[in-house]
């Protein structure tokens, strides 16, 4: 039997223990960009089961929540382990103007991707402008001379 002596593992543990809120963000490490009408997040999730990863929207909250297993063979004596086990969970607060009932997930090789759509309500669109015989224009408003803002015109 080979025991190894690892001065720092005591430190690593204690370390650990103190950054315990922030492990979650270690171990569910995440990338968050916009694409056109629509905001991608890709979570690292290594080593999970895609069974035991749960997703909630609660009051704009999205929690997403994974479980990774620890090894649990007898014979095994270990010499090193960095990969951290356990339940992790990660709570990103979304802002006003998303689709939250078209949030779309799909997993592929160890990698969570959440596709969170822009509601209609918040995309820019352009209003028609309805003149006095009812009829709907989307031509653009008249400049008048010696000006070089749009201006409005009485009919």
């Amino acid at each position: 039997m080979v025991l190894t002596f690892d001065p720092f593992r005591e430190f690593d543990r204690l370390a650990g223990q103190m950054m315990s809120g922030s492990a979650a963000g270690l171990a569910m490490p995440m990338d968050l960009y916009r694409s056109g009408e629509h905001f991608v997040l890709h979570c690292d999730l290594a080593g999970v089961d895609p069974g035991s990863v749960q997703i909630d929207v609660d009051r704009r909250v999205l929690t997403i929540r994974a479980e990774r297993s620890a090894r649990t063979d007898d014979d095994v004596q270990w010499l090193r382990r960095e990969r951290p086990t356990g339940t992790f969970e990660r709570r990103i607060t979304l802002g006003d103007g998303l689709d939250l009932d078209k949030i779309a997930a799909t997993w592929q090789d160890g990698v969570l991707t959440l596709t969170i759509p822009v509601a209609e309500a918040a995309k820019p669109r352009r209003i028609a402008i309805t003149t006095s015989d009812r009829r709907e224009t989307t031509d653009q408003p008249e400049v008048v001379e010696g000006t070089s803002s749009p201006a409005l015109t009485k009919s």
